[in-house]
């Protein structure tokens, strides 16, 4: 019972932070940003200008996620860690409701404040998925944490999208106001709804307690260290080279999909409703396919939703504003991308998770972890900057969207070479040895 306990609350913290994925990276941040806080500028500007900010704040976790994630191994503080990180997310995205019209510099400063906070708590929640779950609930563990994440966060921005769409309603000035005090109920629903995690999921033993600074210090060792490990585990060392591959067309389509949709001319109700879709579709879909994943294998269902994002970059590149029509129903394509993309999102992020913790060396977990965020973290770096870069460069966004399969396909042909058998045998005999 405490076990089952720990894990609903372990899995609350998704609930809580997904409130920042969905309303500020996915939801308000891009259009607020092209529209109030960069107004004037070129769209393909103003993109570039998201994906940097984007980039700066995944190239800063990544490069400090190995030596946090050897910190709270070292010193059995993955909890307060979280709360640190988490902490300086909420007091960032808070910041944003501060921000006057026109001063996009600012906006980015704490997005990219904002981002940090928010990955780098994840290499500690990531690492306590083995303080929740065994063999055995592993897969179904990570999968109801993203479930929840879509059910909390969509729930989240459903109310803040009504806030904008009739601020009236709430004695508000106008819909600005009601975007800006979006960040604000952002902040308070990640501080609250974190502390189910805080209270009720047990820290894991670690080693001797050390300042930061000297864990920092050993940490860069730890690193170089962890590497030699992670070589000799040549099973993780290629699903890591996967991972950072289709994990960086993942995160670019999450931040960068409004972005995208203004940039084309999709109207700003539509996008909306089209984030509001993946939302609760994205609900049921990580429930069922995390399952799934359970009885199946990790693996195969991992490599069904690269599949279905190979077809989402290809159909979004040649997408035009003529809505389809399906038995006589009149449907928009932007509507249809986003239903695909739900239906995998989830499951794609969470196995993946759940996959890496059966190739891992339990005792190690945090550390290695640290390595899985890093990658992943890089593998944002590119895809956003990429992205934005082709726009500019051809004035044509599409062409940015449809580079992006190349990762899924290179990434989804090295997993298809991942043996999990194998690498379960040597990461049982790391640990022994």
């Amino acid at each position: 019972m405490a076990k089952r306990k720990g894990a609903l609350s372990w899995a609350m913290y998704d609930w809580a932070n997904s409130a920042f994925s969905t309303t500020v990276q996915a939801g308000f941040f891009p259009i607020f940003f092209k529209d109030f806080w960069s107004k004037g500028a070129e769209v393909t500007e103003s993109t570039l200008r998201l994906g940097i900010a984007v980039s700066t704040g995944s190239l800063i976790v990544a490069m400090i996620a190995p030596i946090i994630g050897a910190f709270a191994d070292r010193g059995a503080v993955k909890k307060r860690s979280l709360f640190t990180f988490a902490m300086l997310g909420i007091l960032a995205t808070g910041g944003l409701y501060f921000v006057p019209e026109g001063n996009w510099q600012l906006a980015a400063f704490f997005y990219v404040i904002g981002t940090v906070g928010f990955l780098g708590s994840f290499v500690f929640y990531d690492s306590l998925i083995v303080s929740v779950s065994d063999e055995n609930t592993v897969d179904i563990v990570s999968g109801r944490g993203y479930a929840l994440g879509y059910l909390g966060g969509g729930l989240l921005f459903l109310f803040c999208v009504i806030m904008v769409q009739k601020p009236e309603l709430f004695g508000l000035s106008g819909a600005a106001q009601a975007v800006q005090l979006s960040f604000l109920c952002t902040a308070l629903w990640w501080g609250v709804f974190s502390i189910p995690l805080l209270t009720n999921v047990a820290e894991p033993a670690g080693g001797r307690r050390m300042s930061f600074r000297q864990a920092a210090r050993e940490g860069f060792v730890q690193l170089a260290k962890t590497f030699q490990e992670i070589r000799r585990l040549k099973v993780v060392f290629m699903f890591l080279a996967a991972y950072w591959l289709y994990i960086d067309g993942v995160d670019t389509i999450i931040t960068m999909a409004v972005d995208f949709g203004k940039s084309i001319g999709v109207a700003t109700d539509d996008l909306i409703v089209a984030l509001l879709l993946v939302q609760f579709v994205g609900f049921p879909f990580a429930y069922l396919l995390g399952h799934l994943g359970q009885r199946l294998g990790a693996k195969k269902i991992i490599l069904f939703g690269i599949g279905v994002y190979i077809v989402v970059t290809v159909l979004g590149a040649r997408m035009d504003l003529e809505p389809y029509n399906i038995f006589g129903f009149k449907i928009s394509k932007f509507y249809a991308l986003a239903f695909l993309i739900a239906m995998v999102q989830g499951c794609i992020q969470a196995l993946s998770r759940s996959f890496y913790s059966r190739l891992i060396p339990k005792d190690k977990a945090a550390e290695f972890y640290g390595f899985y965020n890093m990658l992943g973290k890089f593998a944002a770096i590119i895809g956003p900057v990429l992205m934005g870069t082709i726009g500019r460069l051809t004035g044509n966004p599409r062409l940015g969207i449809q580079s992006i399969a190349v990762l899924f396909i290179a990434g989804g042909l090295l997993l298809w070479r991942v043996n999990e058998k194998e690498g379960r045998q040597m990461a049982e005999e790391m640990s022994k040895g």
